[in-house]
């Protein structure tokens, strides 16, 4: 939507294909549905934030800022707030408004919208763009095509796929796609029993082959599978990525981020000396929840009958521990359809930063995820969208 907009407001006729029966289905349900709009950090933490090429949209970015996809919105009737971690919604909280705004903005631009129109090909002749194949037979003439089809991700929303292999029957090399922002599968059966509980301000570390690869400070849940939940989607990718290369993969979940090891033990004592008398399982639900009372004590070997007074220090040590280092073994990430976003894709060598244009045929052009792309949670990836789309829009429009 960005890239028509830009394109027509550079002086091109355009006609955008949309293969769903409408468009901005895969908007509507960004953000939860309050699509997160873009992020306000400077541009060095928005690219530090993408890891996925995130250097190769410098440009793109400095281009179409943050700033301008703000000033975009409120232009458009869309007032915008500030949310915690810099993020930037509707005021509305309503995803559709923004869709609303886009789908006017084009109206207004003269852009030509063709919903139910699934592309089969894109058509070249001597390295030039010629136009595109349609599923339904029919072919239309073009002077530059952007491919701006998303990836792999959500398919019920249109992102099945097909924009890769339409780049790679033009030469251009996908890299591999794996998913990103996703749930992890766990081995451990007792997640079953905690599903749907969710924790706040737990400090959770991804160790690859024994080796912390990275760590995130916030909120987590548990399901019937796995968990999920920011801080775990925020660690999916370099989880997807290890095990990709068939590393072993653990998470590590410090219950107690806010205590030192000597506070925590003081706690615990002054709750045992409280409820003396009763049972380990039934002396810790000022500590924990308690659909994660028995795997703690389980972890930390102590039955959940045994008398309060019966434990020693020992036992008191290694429940601290257990607080501090409750482990999960992650088997596999959910599959690529479930994940927010997809990693891979359009090789971004093949690919000239500043206008999106491909390096190897005139006239093609690419936008947003279906490029090897991908960010963190937080408004990232749309404004990645927002940016590449503006940049491929306004740089087609001058295509001879």
């Amino acid at each position: 939507m960005m890239a028509a907009i830009k394109a027509a407001e550079n002086g091109a006729s355009v006609t955008l294909l949309e293969k769903m029966n409408r468009i901005g289905k895969k908007m509507l349900i960004t953000g939860k549905g309050r699509c997160n709009i873009t992020n306000a950090a400077e541009i060095p933490e928005i690219i530090k934030n993408i890891p996925g090429n995130g250097v190769f949209l410098n440009s793109a970015l400095r281009a179409f800022d943050n700033e301008a996809v703000i000033r975009f919105f409120n232009e458009q009737g869309v007032p915008t707030k500030l949310e915690r971690g810099g993020r930037i919604f509707p005021e509305s909280d309503q995803a559709a408004d923004a869709v609303a705004a886009m789908l006017a903005c084009m109206h207004e631009c003269g852009v030509h919208v063709e919903t139910n129109s699934r592309v089969s090909a894109i058509q070249q002749e001597n390295g030039q763009i010629v136009g595109v194949r349609l599923a339904s037979g029919g072919f239309l003439p073009a002077d530059a095509v952007i491919l701006a089809v998303g990836g792999a991700s959500y398919p019920g929303t249109g992102s099945t796929g097909d924009g890769y292999a339409m780049a790679a029957e033009l030469g251009h090399t996908i890299t591999p796609l794996y998913p990103a922002l996703v749930p992890l599968e766990t081995e451990e059966e007792w997640v079953k029993e905690a599903q749907g509980l969710s924790l706040r301000n737990v400090r959770v570390t991804l160790r690859v082959e024994g080796k912390k690869a990275a760590e995130d400070f916030g909120e987590m849940m548990f399901a019937h599978f796995g968990v999920t939940g920011p801080v775990i989607l925020s660690l999916s990718r370099p989880a997807s990525e290890a095990l990709q290369q068939g590393h072993f993969v653990e998470l590590s979940i410090n219950l107690k981020p806010a205590l030192t090891p000597e506070q925590l033990q003081a706690r615990i004592q002054r709750d045992f000396s409280q409820y003396s008398n009763k049972a380990a399982k039934n002396a810790l639900h000022d500590l924990l929840p308690g659909k994660l009372i028995p795997p703690v004590l389980d972890l930390a070997y102590i039955e959940p009958d045994q008398p309060v007074h019966q434990i020693s220090r020992e036992q008191r040590l290694r429940l601290a521990e257990a607080l501090q280092h409750v482990g999960l073994t992650v088997l596999r990430t959910r599959p690529i359809s479930e994940a927010i976003v997809t990693a891979g894709g359009v090789s971004i060598k093949e690919i000239v930063p500043r206008t999106m244009a491909s390096k190897l045929v005139r006239g093609l052009y690419f936008a947003g995820e279906v490029m090897d792309i991908d960010g963190f949670t937080g408004g990232y990836n749309l404004q990645a969208a927002f940016s590449t789309g503006a940049a491929a829009g306004a740089w087609s429009a001058q295509t001879e």
